[in-house]
């Protein structure tokens, strides 16, 4: 690959926008992707344990709130 880029020596900022470039880019490919037979699979276990109580949907910003909670 020509355009290697050597992470280590980017700061924080510069891997940041260098990850939200890719997820952007990546994001206009979706139509093409098609999702691995497994991960269908997974999606319908999980929506089974919500169904049936056994697991609940949080919220995305509170799921992340939570976790900075813990690891601090």
């Amino acid at each position: 690959m020509q355009n290697t880029i050597e992470i280590k020596h980017l700061s924080r900022e510069e891997k940041l926008r260098v990850m939200e470039a890719i997820r952007e880019d990546l994001t206009h490919e979706e139509e093409s992707l098609e999702s691995p037979d497994w991960h269908k699979q997974a999606l319908l276990e999980k929506e089974d344990r919500v169904g049936t109580g056994q697991e609940q949907i949080v919220d995305w910003q509170e799921a992340k709130n939570e976790l900075r909670k813990r690891f601090e």
